[in-house]
């Protein structure tokens, strides 16, 4: 008897929570009633920002190669060590450089007797051209004899300015076995700081004048530090020389560093296969030192508070307007024309168009208005058309926005929506 009882009284009470949320919603005893937050429409200063991320790298850096090859005898610094111009780096192991050079000095020597010879005798064959040629005038020796003669004579010029290009062959190559000896000993290309060091002492290494080379270490002035970023093609065109951006370092956290854009590729660099393909734009912004000033005086001297390779969000300022009217970003969407319903029934065949519109709230109704937007930033976006200062935006929530929303539909206009559902949640 009991259980006949329970199951009536079950769909009753269901029947009636069914009710009272129907109620409540406005779904009976009145007009349904969407619930939306609003903001005005307000004058603000804007500042148009693109966000991208990089790495931070020394505006200067060297990479060390050798122009020889050889097992390095000596490597006189270790990474993150200061380094002067000029200052000896490393040497590789001479001995087959020296022992070239002594062969390239025999090979001068003995080019430089067989010049001597040669010009010997081209005197010999000159003092006998020219006796012979006078009696070959006056008619005393036959046609036969002075041409032999002669032929003599051409023959030790020739051999005297061909023992004089060997002889300038030899010195060449002595001058390179000199250079190529000097070239073991490996000096620092600028001042700054040993930053990647890429060999011990012991190890071989490949000199560039045969292959790429072996990258024995990378100097760098880590005074002037800069962040590389990767900017999408959509943004590159509003990005110039000279930009301001404000870089956060993860490494300091809470801390903001000024910039400035420096460098703007010219051509493009793509990642991904055709299908999925990113197209980005390499922008280099140069970190000011001002803006570290203290992080540095806090450590002392010879303190660096950017090391290669740090990643770094950079948001470039790219645009700034004054007294601008602006409403939330999320309060504009793109959207067909719902005050058109009727027009658009009767021509079928017409594909609807979609524009971006906002939602105005007055005496409870939602009004679809055509904007035309501007700039923007992370919170807010510029319009430059289709509405005033002080009119009530829909800002919230962004379904209804994008979906829901139709033109005269009513609304009830709440604080704190989303507060409000998480209170109604089964969660609290």
């Amino acid at each position: 008897m009991k259980k006949k009882l329970l199951y009536p009284l079950i769909i009753l009470i269901v029947i009636i929570v069914g009710l009272v949320i129907a109620k409540g919603q406005g779904w009976i005893g009145g007009d349904f009633r969407h619930k939306v937050e609003v903001k005005k429409a307000e004058t603000r200063t804007l500042t148009e920002i693109i966000t991208a991320n990089g790495k931070i790298k020394p505006e200067v850096e060297v990479k060390v190669s050798s122009d020889v090859s050889g097992e390095i005898l000596e490597l006189t610094v270790k990474d993150g060590d200061e380094v002067q111009k000029g200052q000896i780096l490393a040497r590789v192991q001479p001995d087959i450089y020296q022992r070239n050079l002594e062969k390239m000095q025999a090979s001068v020597r003995s080019s430089e007797a067989n010049l001597s010879q040669s010009e010997a005798q081209f005197q010999q064959k000159q003092l006998a051209y020219n006796r012979n040629k006078t009696l070959w005038e006056q008619q005393t020796i036959s046609e036969s004899e002075y041409e032999q003669v002669l032929a003599d004579y051409n023959v030790a010029k020739a051999s005297v300015e061909a023992a004089n290009a060997s002889l300038i062959n030899a010195k060449a190559s002595l001058n390179e076995a000199k250079d190529n000896l000097t070239k073991t000993t490996i000096y620092a290309p600028m001042d700054g700081t040993v930053s990647r060091l890429n060999v011990e002492k012991g190890e071989r290494v490949v000199g560039t004048a045969q292959f790429e080379g072996t990258d024995m270490m990378t100097i760098a002035n880590l005074n002037n530090m800069e962040v590389v970023v990767d900017v999408n093609e959509n943004d590159i065109i509003r990005v110039s020389m000279m930009d301001t951006a404000i870089i956060e370092v993860d490494a300091y956290l809470k801390t903001k560093f000024k910039g400035l854009v420096t460098e703007i590729a010219n051509s493009a660099k793509t990642e991904g296969t055709s299908a999925d393909q990113i197209t980005n734009f390499e922008v280099k912004v140069l970190i000011l030192p001002d803006s570290y000033r203290e992080l540095m005086e806090e450590k002392g001297e010879g303190f660096y508070p950017f090391r290669p390779g740090m990643s770094a969000t950079v948001d470039i300022q790219t645009n700034t307007k004054v007294d601008v009217l602006t409403i939330p970003i999320q309060s504009v969407t793109t959207r067909k024309d719902t005050t058109e319903v009727e027009e658009q029934e009767e021509d079928l065949k017409k594909e609807e168009e979609k524009i971006e519109v906002v939602f105005v709230v007055a005496d409870g109704k939602i009004e679809q208005r055509k904007v035309k937007p501007g700039i923007q930033d992370t919170k807010f976006i510029e319009i430059t058309e289709g509405l005033q200062v002080g009119e009530q935006v829909v800002s919230a929530p962004y379904s209804a926005i994008s979906k829901k929303l139709k033109h005269e539909d009513l609304v009830e206009v709440v604080d704190k929506l989303f507060e409000e559902k998480e209170k109604n949640s089964p969660d609290k």
